[in-house]
C-alpha cells in the first residue's frame, strides 16, 4: 500500500489499496507518464515475494487520476482537497453494480461459500429447534444394558454413553444421557431398545398449531470495496437475490501454434493470479469460464507462452468528458 501526495495550489494525494487490487494492469495500460509499474503478478499471488503488485514512480506521476478512475476494483484512488474523485460529478463513473436485494435473500449462505474474494458479509439467524418440537423422552437405567444401539442409531447426536466398558473394572460406571435440546422424539431409540427401556412420546403433531412459526432472520451484504464483479454469488444464488454487472464485456480465448502451446498443470500462472476463480485446468489445458470472468487481463499478463488473447467489445465507465482522456480509455478496449 501506498500513498503519494502534492501540495501547492491544489492539495492532490494518489492512495494505492493493495488488497483490492488484482493485477490486471488496467491502471499501468492508461497511465499517460508510464508512472506506474506492474510487479512479477505469479510469484506474488503464489506466496513467494511479499510485495504491492503495482509500484508509482513519484517524480514522474502528475497526480491527473486516470488510473484511480479507470480500476474498477478501487484499488487506486485521488483525492483533491480532501474529497475522491470519484464523488466528483465531472469525472468518469463506472456504472456498475453488486447488491443484494435484501426483500428476496432467504439466507441459504451459497454466495458467501462460493465468493473468491470473501466479499461477503453473511450472518444468519435460525430459530431454535427445541422451539419447534413437542415431545417426552425417559430412559430407565435399572432396564438398560447400555448396548448403545439407541446412542448409535440417534439421528440428532441427542444420547451420550459414558463409561462404555472396555475393561471388566468399566463395566460397573456406566451412565446415560439424553439431550432434549437436540432430541426431535423421532422414536428410533425405542425401536432399536432390545429391553424396552426408552418410553418416548412425540406430540409435536398434537400441539402443531400452538408452536410458533419457522422465522429465518439474517443480513447479506456485499462488500464492493472487494468485489470482483466475478458473479459467482449471483450464478449461484437459488432465488435470484443478486444482481451483478460487469465492468467489461469481451471475449477471452486461447490462441496456441507450433511453438507455443499451453502448458497446463505445469505452468497454471492463470489459475493461480484469477481473481474470480474462473479458470480450471482440463485435459492439460487452460479453460476460462466466461460466466464468472470479469475480463480485467490479470491472467493475460501472467501467462508466460503470451496464448491467452483478450478482446474487450465494452465497458460500462461512464461520463468521459475529455477527448484526451477518451482516447487513452478506450485503449483498454484493443485486444490484449
Amino acid at each position: 500500500m501506498f500513498n503519494i501526495e502534492r501540495g501547492g495550489e491544489e492539495h492532490r494525494k494518489l492512495s494505492y489499496k493493495d488488497k483490492n487490487c488484482v493485477g490486471c494492469g488496467i491502471c499501468v495500460d492508461v497511465c499517460p507518464t508510464d508512472s506506474l509499474r506492474l510487479g512479477p503478478i505469479v510469484p506474488i499471488a503464489r506466496g513467494l515475494i511479499e510485495m504491492d503488485l503495482v509500484s508509482v514512480n513519484q517524480e514522474s506521476c502528475v497526480f491527473c487520476g486516470l488510473c484511480s478512475v479507470a480500476c474498477p476494483f478501487d484499488a487506486l484512488s485521488l483525492s483533491i482537497e480532501g474529497t475522491d474523485v470519484k464523488d466528483i460529478k465531472s469525472y468518469p463513473k463506472w456504472d456498475i453494480e453488486s447488491e443484494v436485494h435484501d426483500e428476496d435473500c432467504i439466507y441459504c449462505g451459497r454466495c458467501y461459500a462460493v465468493c473468491p474474494q470473501d466479499s461477503i458479509i453473511f450472518r444468519r439467524n435460525l430459530p431454535n429447534p427445541v422451539d419447534l418440537v413437542r415431545g417426552e423422552m425417559d430412559i430407565d437405567e435399572e432396564q438398560c444394558i447400555y448396548c448403545s444401539f439407541c446412542a448409535d442409531m440417534c439421528p440428532a447426536g441427542a444420547i451420550l454413553i459414558k463409561n462404555i466398558p472396555t475393561a471388566s473394572n468399566d463395566a460397573l460406571n456406566n451412565s446415560i444421557e439424553v439431550d432434549l435440546s437436540k432430541c426431535i422424539f423421532c422414536g428410533i431409540c425405542k425401536r432399536v431398545c432390545p429391553e424396552d427401556a426408552i418410553n418416548q412420546v412425540c406430540s409435536t403433531c398434537m400441539y402443531y398449531d400452538e408452536i410458533e412459526e419457522v422465522e429465518i432472520t439474517g443480513e447479506t451484504l456485499i462488500s464492493e470495496s472487494s468485489c470482483v464483479y466475478c458473479s459467482w454469488c449471483s450464478k449461484i444464488c437459488p432465488v435470484d437475490a443478486i444482481a451483478i454487472s460487469k465492468p467489461f464485456e469481451g471475449t477471452l480465448e486461447l490462441v496456441e501454434n507450433d511453438e507455443k502451446v499451453c502448458k497446463g498443470d505445469s505452468c497454471h500462472a492463470c489459475l493461480d493470479v484469477c481473481p474470480c476463480n474462473a479458470v480450471k485446468i482440463e485435459d492439460g489445458k487452460s479453460v476460462t469460464d466466461l460466466n464468472f470472468c470479469n475480463l480485467c487481463g490479470a491472467c493475460v499478463t501472467a501467462c508466460p507462452q503470451d496464448i491467452r488473447v483478450l478482446s474487450r467489445t465494452s465497458m460500462k465507465l461512464n461520463n468521459v468528458n475529455s477527448e484526451s482522456w477518451n482516447e487513452i480509455l478506450n485503449t483498454l478496449l484493443i485486444g490484449k
